[in-house]
Order: structure tokens, then sequence, then C-alpha cells
């Protein structure tokens, strides 16, 4: 472990860093890439190949298997009294076609390595103890994210999961069946007394202010819209300056204030415009026609209102200026979440407690935490990755941040679960 950071305590039980990392790296290998990343999409061979990995692990470690109608995973170390309800913790194994190594996997594996250093140190916890993996957390081959602990949680409908097709119209059940984890479970009927996950930050704010864990309090709420600017199409020559209806010259001032409010609303305003369709797209057609994305977050539902407003106050303005229709579609809306602050807390005394310098964060990503908390307490933890940069196959983090995440982790998930066996 990195001497900056401090050596386990006396008497406290400290994961196997060595082995969470090996445990990281024999995942990696399966939907491996070139460059060294990993192309893992839900419900894929490769992703039954990397689900059957990690179940026969957690069988090694005497856990009790099962698998909702989502495709869910539970794995289940029984507690003293197995009435009580279970700590969750875990998050998910699919990847980005260009995915890294830690996104999901850490949050899965951290878990497992609670369970095998438990075991290792002969401790029963009061409360069972769960690790989750969650069906399709990505999206990146089928719509909408967080698939399966939006099921879980009542997000959306199973049917609706069910119905969602990837670009070769295969569907989620169709893959389900295919590879074997369509499980019999009513997704939601699984008992949830608390969920902790732990997870790379995905941004340079922890490296850059030199800590080791994030204590994570909430998640940013988001609302992504698509909206269409509809001019028209002419010779690029011929057509005079003033007589022209230029889709995009209209729809460049909407796209620079996305950008603006959420420099307006900071530290937690976000505004990104990441995917545009000019029509015709030709060199000299002048558009006919552009379709872009607007992606708005905020840690605040009011300030998201706000934002909002302002947006529709330009688009309207455009629309006057130009004469051009412009239409603004709302495709998704996750509110701001503010997870338990009892989990929270309890985070934010383990990382105290080890002497982990460590700090409170708000995730801009979205995380399965952020429907487990619509049913049951939840928090995350966080640890910094390489130059904040992920969903990239460069991704990476330190085993001394990870092994330090997964004991901030343990230290949480005992605090919740209770002790009545041995600690040593």
């Amino acid at each position: 472990m990195d001497s900056s950071l401090p050596q386990p305590l006396a008497g406290a039980v400290s994961i196997d860093g060595a082995r969470l990392w090996a445990s990281l790296m024999e995942l990696a290998e399966i939907g491996r890439t070139p460059k060294g990343g990993v192309c893992r999409l839900a419900l894929s061979a490769l992703d039954a190949q990397a689900r059957r990995l990690v179940v026969a692990w957690g069988q090694a470690e005497g856990l009790r298997i099962t698998v909702d109608a989502i495709g869910n995973i539970f794995m289940r170390r029984p507690g003293r009294d197995d009435s009580l309800l279970p700590v969750l913790t875990g998050s998910h194994i699919d990847t980005q076609p260009t995915g890294g190594k830690f996104d999901g996997n850490f949050g899965v594996l951290a878990g497992l390595e609670v369970v095998r250093s438990l075991n290792a140190h002969s401790i029963e916890t009061e409360a069972p103890i769960e690790v989750v993996i969650w069906t399709n957390e990505e999206g990146s081959r089928f719509v909408p994210v967080m698939m399966g602990s939006g099921v879980f949680a009542n997000a959306f409908s199973l049917e609706s999961a069910y119905a969602a097709r990837d670009a070769a119209g295969r569907s989620v059940q169709e893959e389900l069946e295919a590879i074997g984890f369509r499980g019999s479970e009513s997704p939601g009927h699984h008992p949830v007394g608390a969920y902790f996950e732990a997870h790379i930050e995905q941004g340079p704010v922890l490296e850059a202010a030199a800590c080791t864990i994030g204590v994570v309090t909430g998640v940013l709420g988001l609302r992504w819209y698509d909206c269409t600017v509809v001019g028209m199409e002419a010779h690029a020559g011929p057509t005079p300056m003033a007589a022209r209806q230029d889709a995009l010259q209209v729809a460049l001032p909407i796209m620079r204030s996305v950008v603006e409010l959420a420099l307006a609303h900071s530290p937690h305003g976000r505004g990104t415009v990441g995917s545009v369709q000019v029509f015709p797209n030709s060199r000299n057609v002048i558009p006919g026609s552009v379709t872009f994305s607007i992606d708005l977050r905020h840690a605040e539902p009011e300030t998201l209102d706000a934002m909002e407003g302002a947006l529709n106050r330009c688009i309207e303005e455009a629309r006057r200026s130009s004469g051009l229709s412009i239409t603004l579609k709302e495709v998704s809306a996750f509110p701001p979440s503010r997870f338990d602050p009892e989990c929270v807390r309890l985070i934010e005394k383990a990382s105290a407690k080890r002497g982990y310098p460590h700090m409170n964060v708000v995730s801009g990503a979205g995380h399965d935490a952020v429907y487990l908390a619509r049913v049951a307490p939840a928090a995350m933890v966080f640890i910094p990755c390489k130059d904040g940069i992920s969903h990239n196959e460069i991704e990476d983090a330190r085993p001394e941040h990870l092994e330090a995440g997964c004991n901030v982790l343990l230290d949480a998930i005992l605090a919740r679960a209770g002790v009545s066996g041995p600690l040593r």
C-alpha cells in the first residue's frame, strides 16, 4: 500500500487489497480490448461469462444465489438473525463499448471482497449481507440506463424493460433467456435494509484535492431533451445571407445558452450538447434542419426548474426572431437524489477512523444507488480515478485507493449489519 496512506488500524479487520486487485484484473480479461479496456455489453455472451465467473466466486464463499426476472443477481451471506433485512452492496459489470476495468466492476468486487474478508476472519454479522449485480446499468446496448435497478425500484415496468431492443432488433427478454439469466424472483420483492455502493469517481475532483475517499451525499438531477430546429435547405452559393432559413445558425445560440446556464449555476450546474445531426449535412447546402441533444444537471430541483425555464425562454426568443419552427422534447429526467444521512455518516466515520483523507462530494453521474435510495437507506463511497477519466479504455485507479475504498465499505457495512461473531 502507498506509504502516504495510513496503515491498517491495530485490531481492525481490513480487506486484502492484492486479492481485490487480482479479481478485478481477472474479470477485466472477459471482453478485454486491444487498448487494455473492456467491451462487455449488457446481456451479451461476454456479460454472461462474467456473471458466471462472479457467481462462482460467490458460491465458493458459501453465498446463496438468487436471480430476479430482470436478471439482477443477489448473493447472500446469512446473518445470525437471518430474518433481519439484509445490507446490500454492489454495482454492475456491464460496460461501455470502449469501457474500462473499474466502472461498476469495482463496486461488485469490493462487495465480494468484503464477504471474503469476513469469512477469512470468521466474523458473523447480525443481519445478512448481500452482494448484488444490477442488470444493464450502462444503457449502451439497451435503454433506459440503470435498467435493472430501475425495474427493481418500480421506476418503470418489467414489461417495458423486456420490450427494449438493441440495434440488431434483439429484445431484453430474448437476451436474458438466451444467456440463462431470466430469473423467477419478482423484481422489487427482494427485501433491502440498506444499500452501499463503492465506485470510482469518474471525475477529477478527488484527485485534484488529494482526497482518497469521496463521501457521496447525493447525485445531481438530470433532464435530457432533444431540440429540433427546422429551416429550409438551399444552395450555399446563390442564396443571399439575408434570404436564408439556416437551421444551424439559429440552433447555435441555443447550444451556447446550455453551457452558459450551467456556468451561471455553478458549482453543481452542468450543461452539455453532446449529439448534433445536421440535414442534409452537405458542404454546399444550407442546413435545412438540426436536431441536437441537451443535458442539464443540478443538485437542487428548484435550480433545475430555473435552468429549464431559461432554456425555454431562449428557444422562444430564437423562434420569434428567426421565424423558424423549434421544438423541445424531454426524453428523460431524474430528480436530484439525496442519500440517507445516517448511511453517509457511517462512510464519513469510517474514512476518519482509518485516517483516509476524505471530502463530501455530489455525484454528477447516475448510479444504481439513485434508484435504490427510493426503496431503502443508501449511500456511496467514491475513490479517485486517474485524470478523472472514465467510459474510456484508459480508465485507471490506484490499487491503494481501491483498497481504501473497500475498507471504508467494509466498516460501513459492519456498522449497519452489526457484528455478533468474533472481531479480531
